[in-house]
C-alpha cells in the first residue's frame, strides 16, 4: 500500500489520469481506507476548480491603473 506521503506526492498525476492502472489501483485503495488522504483530494479537486474559475490576467479589470488615476486627481 502506498503511504500518505507516497499520495500527496502523486495526487496530480492521479488527478491528471497520468497514471498506469496499477498505481492508479493502489492510490485508489488507499483513498479508500485514508480519511485524511480522501480529505487532502477533496482539497486539491476544490482548489483546481475555485482557480478554474479565476479571470485570466488579460481579463482582469485595469484596477491599478485606475487607482493611480483616481489618487492623481484626488485634491485637485
Amino acid at each position: 500500500m502506498l503511504s500518505c506521503q507516497e499520495m500527496t506526492e502523486l495526487v496530480t498525476d492521479y488527478l491528471e489520469k497520468r497514471m498506469s492502472l496499477l498505481n492508479r489501483m493502489r492510490f485508489q485503495l488507499h483513498i479508500g481506507m485514508c480519511r485524511y488522504c480522501r480529505s487532502y483530494l477533496d482539497q486539491m479537486r476544490l482548489t483546481i476548480q475555485t482557480l478554474g474559475r479565476l479571470p485570466s490576467r488579460d481579463e482582469r479589470p485595469a484596477v491599478p491603473e485606475e487607482l493611480l488615476r483616481r489618487f492623481a486627481t484626488w485634491k485637485k
